[in-house]
C-alpha cells in the first residue's frame, strides 16, 4: 500500500481538514470553563451556610476532605499535636473555584484550613480561586497598637500567598481592609436583611428608636435610622466599646509629668481621658430600642445599654448585629439581661448558643453570597447588590 503523505492544510490536499477534526473535536476550549463550590470547613457545623448556598445556585458542594491529623503517630489528637490536611477529590483545572469558609470558635485552625485549601487547589491548576469569607478573621487587629502589629494585614498577604484571586466578604470591621489586599475585596451588607427583619418581625415597629452602642457606631446607626424613618439615639460614657479604651501610645499620656525630649525642650502634658457616667442622647421614653452593631462578642455592654435604657423608659430592646460570636458567657449573660432578642446573621455558626439562649435569632444571608457567586463567575456588574448603598454605610 503506497504511503500517504502528512502535507499542510490546504484545500484539494488529501487531509483537507484542521488537524483537530482528524481526532473527533474541530473547536478546542470553546465551552466557558465551569465552577466549583467548596466548603473549607472540617466542622459539621460550619458546612450548613455552604450546603444553603449550593442549594440556591443549583449545583452540588465539591468532594473534598478536610481534617485534622495527628503529627506525632497514633497519639489522639489535640490541638497542639495535629496538623490541618486537605485532600482534593475532583479536577479543578481551569475552572472557577469558590472556597467558602466559616469562622468557628477555633479561629486559627480555620485559618490554615482556609490556607491550605487555596494552596491545594493552585497548585491543582485552577483558573480563579475566590474566598467566601462572611466574617473575616482578625478584622479587630486591623490597626496599629503600642509595640504591636497589623495582624489583618498580614493575613491579607498570607491569602494572596496562597492563590487566592478575590474574597468575598460581609460587614468588615473597618471598611479599610479592604486596602489590605492586593486583588479585588467585594464587601457585602448584611443589612438589607436585618432592616427586614425589623419591619416584618418587630410589631409596631414605627414606635422604635435606632440606639448606637457608642459614637464610633453612630454612622451604622444613622444609616438604618434613615431607612426606616425613625429617630436616632446615641449611648456616651462607660457603654463605649472596649476597644476603643485599650492604650496604644497615641491617646494615652505619658505616667510622667512633661516628657522632655532633650534639655530646653518640653512637651506640653496632655490630660489623662476619664469617660462620664453613661448618658443616653435622645428620648427613649416609651419607646422600642434597637440597638445595632456590626459584631456582638462580649456582651457585657450590651446588656449595661440595655440596662440603662430600661431606666430611661424603653420598654422593649432588640440588638441587631451582622456576626454572632457570642464568646464565653454570652449566651447566659443575654438570658438574663434586659434585652428581649439579639437577632444576628449565619455568617458564623451559633447553633449551639441558640439552643442555651432562646432570645438568640439568625437571618439568613446565604441569598446574597450566592448571587455573588453567580455574578463574578459570569462576569456581571456588582453593583445590583449595592444598590442604594453610600460610603458612610
Amino acid at each position: 500500500m503506497p504511503r500517504r503523505l502528512l502535507v499542510p492544510y490546504k484545500s484539494g490536499f488529501p487531509y483537507s481538514r484542521p488537524l483537530g477534526a482528524c481526532y473527533g473535536f474541530s473547536k478546542m476550549n470553546v465551552a466557558k470553563s465551569g465552577y466549583r463550590v467548596f466548603s473549607a470547613n472540617s466542622s459539621a457545623a460550619c458546612t450548613e451556610l455552604a450546603k444553603r448556598i449550593t442549594e440556591r445556585l443549583g449545583v452540588e458542594l465539591g468532594k473534598s476532605v478536610v481534617y485534622q491529623e495527628s503529627n506525632r503517630g497514633p497519639l489522639a489528637l489535640t490541638p497542639v499535636d495535629s496538623e490541618t490536611r486537605v485532600e482534593i477529590k475532583e479536577s479543578v483545572r481551569g475552572q472557577d473555584i469558590f472556597i467558602i469558609q466559616t469562622i468557628p470558635r477555633d479561629v486559627n485552625t480555620a485559618v490554615m484550613e482556609l490556607l491550605v485549601m487555596a494552596y491545594a487547589l493552585k497548585t491543582s491548576c485552577a483558573r480563579n480561586i475566590i474566598g467566601v469569607i462572611p466574617y473575616f478573621p482578625y478584622s479587630k487587629q486591623c490597626k496599629m497598637r503600642k509595640r504591636g502589629s497589623i495582624v489583618c494585614k498580614l493575613l491579607a498577604s498570607m491569602l494572596a500567598k496562597a492563590g487566592l484571586t478575590h474574597i468575598i466578604t460581609m460587614d468588615l470591621h473597618q471598611k479599610e481592609i479592604q486596602g489590605f489586599f492586593t486583588f479585588p475585596v467585594d464587601n457585602l451588607r448584611a443589612s438589607p436583611f436585618l432592616l427586614q427583619y425589623i419591619q416584618e418581625e418587630i410589631p409596631d415597629y414605627r414606635n422604635a428608636i435606632i440606639v448606637a452602642k457608642s459614637p464610633s457606631a453612630a454612622k451604622r446607626a444613622q444609616s438604618y435610622a434613615e431607612r426606616l424613618r425613625l429617630g436616632l439615639a446615641v449611648l456616651h460614657g462607660e457603654a463605649q466599646c472596649a476597644e476603643s479604651d485599650m492604650a496604644d501610645g497615641r491617646n494615652s499620656p505619658p505616667s510622667a509629668k512633661s516628657t522632655t525630649v532633650h534639655s530646653g525642650l518640653e512637651l506640653p502634658l496632655l490630660m489623662a481621658k476619664e469617660k462620664p457616667p453613661i448618658t443616653v442622647v435622645g428620648d427613649v421614653g416609651g419607646r422600642i430600642a434597637i440597638l445595632v452593631d456590626d459584631i456582638v462578642d462580649d456582651v457585657e455592654d450590651f446588656v449595661a445599654a440595655a440596662e440603662i435604657l430600661k431606666e430611661r423608659g424603653a420598654y422593649k430592646i432588640y440588638v441587631m448585629a451582622t456576626h454572632g460570636l457570642l464568646s464565653a458567657e454570652a449566651p447566659r449573660l443575654i438570658e438574663e439581661s434586659a434585652i428581649d432578642e439579639v437577632v444576628v446573621t449565619n455568617t458564623i455558626p451559633h447553633e449551639i448558643q441558640k439552643l442555651q439562649c432562646p432570645k438568640i435569632k439568625t437571618v439568613d444571608v446565604s441569598m446574597i453570597l450566592a448571587e455573588a457567586i453567580r455574578r463574578i463567575h459570569n462576569g456581571e456588574s456588582m453593583a445590583y447588590l449595592f444598590r442604594n448603598i453610600t460610603v458612610d454605610d
